[in-house]
């Protein structure tokens, strides 16, 4: 199946297509892990975009049911400078052309993703079809012009009900903007008791709920566009001890005045150096956001600047000066990536304890 990119600034790559074969719309994007293709594949922050791998070769181990960051994918398209239609993995259950076809997914390889990610660096992330190659493209030029940025994608990819995942210990409620699943597993192996609930909540839901503490989950698209969340984190701030991670923490930025912006081509990847200023040390972080916390909007706020990016300098996690709240850009579950960030998890429960035995006031 010959295929064509076409971005929405004219340039135009042709490759082969695999997968699902259809058209496809979105925001083309590079991640640039070298391996945890499964996981972001499955990642619902992914929701709307076309991900380009900018590691050469990928799908060599193939998809397994046990690496899924969620119940299914949530990719526009996958683009691939090779993929690998002979994977082989003790573990695998499909290759990726499998696995794409039966999500109805299409994926476009022979692509130079070197010079893609090079062309997304200086020009931004841009609007981008993936096309039959015999298309018209000043029609889907055209098309690329009045297309405008989804702003329901944490609609798409939230649960539609509550649903438990249960420990013996505290009980923590999961706000699901588009979870991915390794926040649970890091939940469960400190024996919470978890509920997992859909972004709509109200405070007064979760309230009535009583948790011992509230986690804000990873997500898709541009966090103003969830206002009912930025209320929901003002009535609990100060009640019961709040972590946000990725669209949770710039909800929680929000949500405590401060403001949000749109990077040009955002971090997505397992490998982005990020400093803790309170240990005095850098952790090697998995990161997967297009909107990033306002560094000089934190000053005529109750937020402290916590962690930093060592590449380009943004925020990469505040805590609240007065209530028992804080969060990161980036994610601790790292999955795919590395371990380093784990640590905050436990940070979270020992808030919870603290505030509980009253060593600190909520």
């Amino acid at each position: 199946m010959k295929k064509k990119l076409v971005l929405e600034n004219g340039i135009v790559m042709h490759g082969e297509g695999f997968g699902y074969e259809s058209e496809s719309y979105g925001e083309v994007v590079f991640q640039t892990g070298m391996t945890g293709y499964q996981e972001v594949l499955t990642d619902p922050s992914y929701c709307g975009q076309i991900v380009v791998m900018t590691y050469p070769l990928i799908g060599n181990y193939g998809i397994n049911r046990d690496d899924m960051e969620s119940f299914k994918p949530h990719i526009q398209a996958l683009i691939v400078k090779e993929n690998c239609d002979l994977p082989s993995h003790w573990k695998q259950k499909w290759s990726i052309d499998e696995y794409l076809k039966l999500h109805q997914i299409p994926g476009l390889s022979g692509i130079d993703t070197r010079m893609l990610t090079r062309i997304i660096r200086e020009h931004g992330s841009l609007k981008a079809a993936i096309v039959n190659a015999d298309a018209d493209e000043k029609a889907i030029l055209e098309s690329l012009k009045t297309r405008h940025w989804p702003t329901d994608q944490v609609a798409q990819v939230s649960t539609r009900t509550p649903y438990p995942s249960p420990g013996k210990g505290k009980r923590v409620v999961v706000v699901d903007f588009g979870m991915k699943h390794n926040i649970l597993s890091e939940l469960n192996e400190r024996d919470a008791n978890v509920l997992v609930v859909p972004h709509t909540i109200t405070s007064a839901e979760i309230l009535q709920l009583m948790p011992d503490g509230v986690v804000l989950s990873n997500g898709p698209g541009d966090p103003v566009d969830v206002p009912h969340a930025i209320a929901m984190i003002q009535g609990i701030l100060g009640k019961i001890p709040v972590f946000g991670i990725c669209l949770g923490h710039q909800l929680l930025a929000l949500a405590s005045g401060a403001n949000t912006y749109k990077l040009k081509f955002g971090h997505r990847g397992a490998n982005h150096p990020v400093k803790d200023l309170r240990h005095d040390k850098v952790y090697i972080t998995s990161q997967n956001h297009g909107y990033a916390v306002d560094l000089d909007s934190l000053e005529n706020t109750d937020l402290e600047l916590t962690h930093i990016a060592v590449n380009d300098g943004t925020v990469e996690g505040v805590r609240h000066k007065i209530y028992p709240a804080f969060s990161v850009q980036y994610h601790p579950e790292s999955s795919p990536g590395p371990d380093d960030s784990r640590y905050l998890f436990d940070e979270f429960m020992e808030l919870i304890e603290m505030t509980h035995t009253g060593r600190i006031l909520a």
